[in-house]
């Protein structure tokens, strides 16, 4: 999450195995998928450009549109500010040159959440979700504090707000909303995808899924659960418009009221959800980083000056017949990337017709912080 690139000695494998055998490690409480036997990683992971976090949208122009959390870009030094970026191409089509081109360095002020209420020095600007709706692209961008002792050393979010462009990506009008549009637990939002330019949701609404923590406060890591909200794909910006997910299972514009859709304690992390049409499924791809030892372990732990973190993630994905569930779990990987790999997700213009090929965009530490693309194959 933090543009720190420098080598680190890493744990022998040998060693790092040996101790998960005498250890639990921790496992999401939901019972297997009856649709999703089993998946396989094809072996190459594709790595363009440099920075994280990547959530994808499917825009009208039929491009990817993908926000990135810190940015290096030829001649830019590392930006902590959200900045846009278009994909054209694909990844399985040898004949289309694959490639992402920068929009927007920053589209966000880079000193405008200095200005907000509870933030510290080492604030700073992160994007949560993107979609494209009625040719626009939406993007939630949240103020993010580094580094505090009171909070686990989680990276916590103050507050959150939408910011909007009319010409894919190249302008931003990142005032289109209060700078409190959203808060305490409802931070860091990110859009459930469907097809191009949001064609095929199933209704009149855009959903969003919240991250969250049993606290009521919102982190991007090692959080407890999520939380779901809705709006009127007409009525985005609109915030008396938004309604949320109850524990009866209807909806309620109190976001007091509002209950998790998906929980997994201390393990949840700011996830993102993709409707694959071909199976008629949800897909939730969970990331949670662990101390060698199987313990909760958020990523920055210990002084900010160096708290990179030192060991591998752990991968769950989840699918469920609607965008609140109920989840299964059709795969677990507790040795997850080279240093800890995070945030996938499954953009939907690269699902196969059938939905049993997807390919996962993610990122990492060193060598995977990178926008990251790695295709799986479903067995059903």
């Amino acid at each position: 999450m933090y543009a720190r690139v420098f080598d680190r000695q890493k744990i022998p494998l040998a060693i790092y195995y040996t101790r998960r055998l005498f250890m639990s490690l921790p496992k999401p409480k939901y019972a297997r998928s009856e649709i999703i036997k089993s998946v396989a990683f094809n072996s190459e992971r594709i790595r363009l450009e440099i920075g994280d976090m990547w959530a994808c949208t499917w825009g009208a122009d039929d491009n990817i549109y993908t926000a990135c959390g810190d940015t290096k870009h030829h001649d830019y030094e590392y930006s902590s500010e959200a900045s846009i970026w278009k994909v054209t191409g694909s990844p399985y089509d040898k004949n289309e040159k694959f490639q992402m081109n920068l929009l927007n360095y920053t589209p966000v002020d880079k000193e405008y959440a200095k200005t907000l209420p509870d933030t510290h020095n080492h604030n700073n600007v992160k994007p949560g979700g993107v979609i494209s709706v009625g040719g626009k692209l939406y993007m939630t961008v949240s103020s993010m504090n580094y580094g505090e002792p009171g909070h686990g050393f989680r990276q916590r979010y103050p507050n959150c707000w939408i910011a909007v462009s009319d010409d894919f990506g190249v302008t931003w009008d990142y005032k289109a909303t209060p700078y409190d549009f959203f808060s305490g637990r409802l931070c860091g939002p990110t859009f459930v995808q469907f097809g191009k330019d949001n064609d095929g949701a199933r209704d009149e609404y855009v959903y969003a899924a919240f991250p969250c923590s049993f606290g009521g406060v919102a982190y991007w890591e090692n959080q407890d659960c999520i939380l779901m909200g809705r709006v009127p794909a007409d009525s985005l910006l609109e915030r008396n418009a938004w309604e949320f997910y109850t524990s009866n299972g209807g909806w309620d514009s109190d976001d007091t009221k509002s209950a998790p859709i998906f929980e997994y304690p201390r393990m949840t992390g700011q996830d993102m959800i993709s409707y694959n049409k071909g199976l008629e499924r949800y897909i939730l791809g969970n990331y949670s980083f662990m101390s060698p030892r199987g313990m909760p372990r958020p990523y920055h732990t210990g002084e900010f000056v160096d708290c990179e973190t030192k060991y591998p993630s752990q991968l769950t994905l989840f699918e469920a017949p609607e965008p609140w569930g109920p989840w299964s779990l059709f795969h677990i990987d507790d040795n997850w990337g080279t240093y800890g790999d995070y945030q996938p997700s499954f953009p939907t213009k690269w699902m196969s017709d059938d939905g049993l090929v997807m390919y996962m965009v993610s990122s990492g530490s060193f060598e995977d912080y990178k926008f990251v693309v790695q295709r799986v194959l479903l067995n059903i």
